[in-house]
């Protein structure tokens, strides 16, 4: 046996041996998209984090579209998931403590239809925990929760200077001030689900 051919049954034997990840994925908007980003990043079983559009009409929106507030797209995240060590369910549950599901179409200073509060489902099964989780998270609430529960159409990847953001610059003012304070928060919710000790 030739060299190579020992090479391709080697690699063959270890792909073999290899079991594939099965991954997930989950959207949502909760506000600005730095900060949404940032807090799912840090979780164990999140595999990628993807800032971007969804939920309007505007085929292939910009930044500068999305800020009109006219394209009926929210800013939202995509996050690819393990689902054996994170479950969409614990992913939703978290989503209440990482902005505030109670005022429409705003989130701090940060206002208009594009900061709504939304869950974008994949399909039924998607959608049946996301409306479980709301109902049981509305006891943390005194206003109602108005976070929209749609199905997903289509997810538009945000530019490239908008992925990572928090990562890629921290000392942005913006991220002083807001994201910063939000991340602390979803951290504190994350240490009590008890996420980390699994």
């Amino acid at each position: 046996m030739t060299r190579y051919a020992t090479l391709l049954l080697l690699a063959a034997t270890l792909q073999a041996e290899s079991p594939i990840m099965k991954t997930e994925k989950a959207t949502l908007g909760g506000g600005c998209f730095w900060c949404v980003e940032a807090a799912y990043e840090t979780l164990p079983g999140v595999l990628a984090v993807t800032s971007g559009y969804a939920g309007g009409q505007t085929p292939d929106p910009t930044y500068e579209q999305i800020g009109t507030g006219k394209t009926g797209h929210a800013e939202v995240v995509q996050i690819e998931y393990d689902p054996e060590k994170i479950s969409y369910e614990k992913i939703i549950d978290l989503f209440w403590d990482a902005h505030d599901p109670t005022t429409l179409n705003r989130q701090g200073a940060d206002v208009g239809t594009q900061y709504r509060s939304i869950i974008l489902t994949a399909d039924d099964a998607q959608k049946k925990i996301a409306e479980e989780s709301k109902s049981r998270a509305q006891a943390k609430f005194r206003s109602p929760i108005v976070t929209e529960i749609v199905p997903m159409e289509k997810f538009h990847p945000a530019e490239d200077y908008h992925q990572d953001f928090y990562r890629e610059n921290p000392m942005h003012p913006y991220n002083l001030a807001v994201t910063r304070p939000k991340l602390k928060k979803f951290e504190a919710a994350v240490e009590e689900s008890g996420l980390r000790d699994q």
